[in-house]
């Protein structure tokens, strides 16, 4: 099983990370970062590059696909190159997944169409733009199109989808080893639970981006 990461300018470390952790635990998978052109990447702080081994040519028809996201994903949304490899992927992949606002690009691409999907908070209205039954939800399944809420929500998406791929006990090894034991010091992972300030301030904030 071939699980392709798709690396792309700015995106956010962690969307592309949480699930390289995650799915890396599925059996005999190989997991491969790919991007336009094969070599570095650099993260949205401008601080952090990865290695993508790999470009997309090289890497066509993927079982597991997963996009990450970005603070600003608007150039990738106009990519054509982008889109096109991910409607070709998509056309045999078993799974097409996304973190964060990487729901936007596969949605840009067509893709989400008339399906629920999920993204980061901030960008719930703008997957609606593109057709899609946007929700709130941290996961959500509908068919072989998985998607993730913000940023840290992609460990939950690839935990989940390795329980999908190769079963229940295999999830939970993969929990085990890596001590996904979530006990935050904090209970403001949410709109609907952080002050109604600070979800003011940073609404107010994506608004004048």
């Amino acid at each position: 099983m071939q699980i392709a990461i798709v690396l792309y300018d700015r995106f956010t470390a962690l969307d592309a990370i949480g699930p390289y952790q995650m799915l890396g635990g599925i059996p005999d998978a190989e997991v491969v970062l790919v991007a336009e052109r094969a070599g570095p990447v650099r993260d949205d702080r401008d601080s952090l590059s990865l290695i993508a081994d790999r470009s997309f040519a090289e890497v066509p028809s993927p079982d597991i696909l997963v996009v990450p996201g970005g603070p600003d994903p608007s150039g990738e949304m106009g990519n054509e190159v982008m889109l096109d490899w991910l409607r070709t992927a998509d056309a045999t992949s078993a799974w097409t997944t996304s973190v964060c606002t990487g729901a936007l690009i596969l949605a840009a691409s067509g893709l989400l169409k008339g399906r629920r999907a999920t993204s980061h908070w901030l960008a719930l209205e703008e997957l609606k733009r593109f057709g899609a039954e946007s929700t709130g939800e941290r996961v959500v399944i509908d068919g072989k199109y998985v998607t993730a809420a913000g940023v840290s929500a992609g460990i939950d998406m690839g935990l989940t989808l390795v329980g999908r791929v190769a079963g229940d006990r295999a999830a939970q090894s993969v929990q085990l080893l890596t001590e996904y034991d979530p006990q935050p010091p904090y209970d403001a992972g949410s709109p609907e639970k952080a002050p109604a300030d600070l979800v003011a301030r940073w609404r107010a904030a994506d608004a004048s981006v």
